[in-house]
């Protein structure tokens, strides 16, 4: 879905005494700083060295290069998206499991700690943490652009950012002149299907990266009303894939090679499907996501989306 919510079920047990937290970590840590977070303004280590993250701040930190020392457990899917060396910097940091013990948090001697997580679950163990290190918190409202420079500014990996951003507003401009005709005139959907799918149906996928290519270059994809819920939340049976026809473009889930991932497989193998105008027309895109709640991510994303659309036939 959008953002993996790794909703973390936290174990709360016993930390130890403040001696072996923040007491020695503020010792070690030397020159502070304070920076803004979801739980308020928060005096942070200038460079901090031993960082702790939790729920969704695991991938989006080591995607600007930081090198946590702890992270919550990430699903085997997630983690064969990932480019090798990030893939790499995820297994050398201690697994914190999808029940995050605080003991074991506390036993990395973390300096900082990042953590997006349900709001209620956070306010269980907002003072345990604090007790360990400084700590910042994200709620899962937060927008993944805001989130990413939180995560920069804690953690000191700011110039990855700002480079990550110069890359990402440089490929959407050109993206919109490149495509500006069919950002005018073409009528695109998106279609998605989950592995908790419901045998015969798919979702007319209106979050996630979709919402990268609606929102930040201007492509005209259908999403549920202001107040609905999102159209991805509906189950639609493969009998109604021959209402798409009133689309000019169909983009759906792809590898990194192009090939339509093994659970929406069974929407492309239906006769349905392949008598669509668009898909016998060569107007059906495989497109890559590796996630969207990260620069580096979503760049791969619009990568795969330029690369989709430069082979659409040309106009006649």
């Amino acid at each position: 879905m959008t953002a993996a919510i790794l909703s973390a079920a936290l174990v709360l047990t016993a930390c130890g005494s403040a001696d072996s937290g923040s007491g020695d970590n503020a010792a070690k840590s030397g020159e502070t700083r304070t920076i803004k977070a979801g739980n308020g303004d928060i005096k942070v280590p200038a460079a901090p060295q031993r960082v702790v993250t939790i729920g969704n701040t695991d991938l989006p930190f080591i995607d600007m290069g930081g090198k946590p020392v702890g992270v919550t457990e990430a699903a085997e899917s997630e983690l064969g998206l990932l480019p090798e060396d990030q893939r790499a910097t995820y297994q050398k940091a201690t697994r914190l499991g999808q029940e995050v013990d605080l003991e074991k948090v506390a036993s990395l001697k973390p300096d900082l700690i990042l953590v997006q997580i349900p709001d209620d679950e956070f306010k269980k163990i907002e003072t345990q943490l604090g007790s360990i290190a400084p700590t910042a918190f994200w709620g899962l409202d937060t927008e993944w652009k805001a989130l990413a420079e939180g995560l920069a500014e804690a953690g000191n990996v700011k110039d990855a950012l700002t480079k990550q951003k110069s890359d990402y507003e440089g490929r959407v401009a050109k993206m919109k002149q490149t495509y500006a005709d069919a950002i005018a005139n073409t009528k695109f959907v998106n279609l998605d299907r989950y592995s908790s799918s419901d045998p015969g149906t798919y979702v007319i996928g209106d979050i996630g990266c979709v919402e990268i290519a609606q929102d930040d270059i201007g492509f005209n994809f259908p999403k549920a009303p202001a107040g609905s819920d999102p159209l991805a939340y509906a189950n639609l049976p493969f009998e109604q894939l021959a209402e798409l026809s009133k689309y000019d473009v169909i983009t759906y889930p792809a590898d990194a090679q192009g090939k339509a991932t093994e659970v929406f497989s069974p929407v492309v193998e239906t006769n349905t499907w392949k008598a669509l105008p668009s898909v016998q027309a060569g107007k059906a895109l495989g497109v890559f996501c590796p996630g969207n709640n990260s620069y580096g991510a979503v760049l791969r994303y619009l990568e795969s989306l330029d690369k989709a659309l430069a082979t659409l036939p040309a106009k006649k």
